[in-house]
């Protein structure tokens, strides 16, 4: 096993993660032929298979648990080694990896870059995740903040509110609702939804404000992606139950309106959240600090910005702040 290399540890992990090749092309940003090789040397440099296919699944075999383990003990002492390293340089250098749910992509890369205007030299690792995908990113130890709305209840964190987090409904502005005024939350159920899917961060908001009417929605079309349900929105196909921060431009643009319903917007937090016994680098902690003296602020002042409209501009009717 002497020529075995960091590549095609990273690859074996990701590999392990998905159980599936294409889905660990997809996170590495290979290639699945490039997968399978590096995979297939590995397995030549360990002398042993390391996957076996039982009907339609795929498992690890003995030696490829082993190798796992190790793999991620490699993978551990390098990360380690990285934040020491990242100490010595201090916060005027250093790599911040943040990962965030996917509403937060909308504004979150601003935040990075007020945080960043003030510590020069420092380099930034942002990956947007569904729920489930950031989850994994803190069960791995692979990032060292996470930034999402429902923190979880089963996994050793801390988890801090930094801002809030609106909710709202939306429709096309031709929608009959879109003029109304104080619409009774039960006046929705009459409604189609377009929302996004199942166990996803936004679904269990929507579950949670709703509480028990939830289950008497119309909840007639799911979509993982939030750009996909603003534009079935804006077809007329439903209206949807979405963040505040995801729709500024929609706003602007007047291709969406915000639907006047009573006890509308929702508010909900932000959190950033760390495994409890992560030792943050100081880059890290510095953001950590920046977060929860400035991130509230910051955040409603980029999100105003985004939904301000330009001089002499006529903003479409239907639409209340949030």
């Amino acid at each position: 096993m002497k020529n075995v290399t960091l590549r095609q540890l990273r690859v074996f992990a990701a590999a392990t993660r998905h159980m599936n090749f294409s889905r660990a092309a997809e996170e590495l940003h290979l290639s699945q032929p490039a997968v399978s090789t590096q995979l297939k040397e590995f397995a030549s440099q360990v002398g042993l298979p390391l996957f076996e296919r039982i009907g339609r699944k795929t498992y690890l075999t003995p030696a490829g648990e082993e190798m796992l383990h190790c793999a991620k003990a490699i993978t551990q002492r390098i990360k380690e080694a990285e934040e020491a390293l990242a100490q010595l340089k201090g916060v005027t250098g250093g790599r911040l990896n943040v990962a965030v749910i996917s509403a937060g992509d909308y504004f979150f890369p601003r935040v990075l870059a007020a945080f960043g205007a003030g510590h020069p030299g420092i380099t930034f690792n942002l990956t947007v995740h569904n729920r489930e995908g950031l989850l994994r990113q803190l069960a791995d130890n692979l990032t060292d903040l996470a930034v999402m709305v429902r923190p979880p209840r089963d996994m050793d964190i801390v988890a801090m509110p930094f801002a809030p987090h609106p909710y709202v409904i939306v429709a096309a502005p031709s929608h009959p609702l879109a003029r109304a005024r104080q619409i009774p939350r039960a006046a929705l159920n009459r409604e189609r939804f377009v929302q996004r899917e199942e166990g996803s961060d936004t679904w269990n908001s929507m579950r949670e404000v709703f509480g028990r009417q939830f289950s008497r929605l119309n909840i007639a079309m799911e979509i993982h992606s939030t750009e996909t349900i603003k534009q079935a929105v804006v077809a007329g196909m439903g209206i949807a139950f979405l963040s505040a921060h995801t729709i500024g431009l929609d706003l602007l643009v007047g291709s969406l309106v915000v639907l006047d319903v009573q006890d509308f917007p929702a508010m909900l937090n932000w959190y950033l959240v760390h495994n409890r016994t992560k030792r943050l680098p100081p880059v890290a902690a510095a953001f950590k600090d920046f977060l929860m003296h400035q991130g509230a602020a910051l955040i409603e002042r980029l999100v105003q910005a985004g939904t301000r409209a330009p001089p002499r501009s006529k903003r479409p009717r239907g639409r209340r702040a949030s």
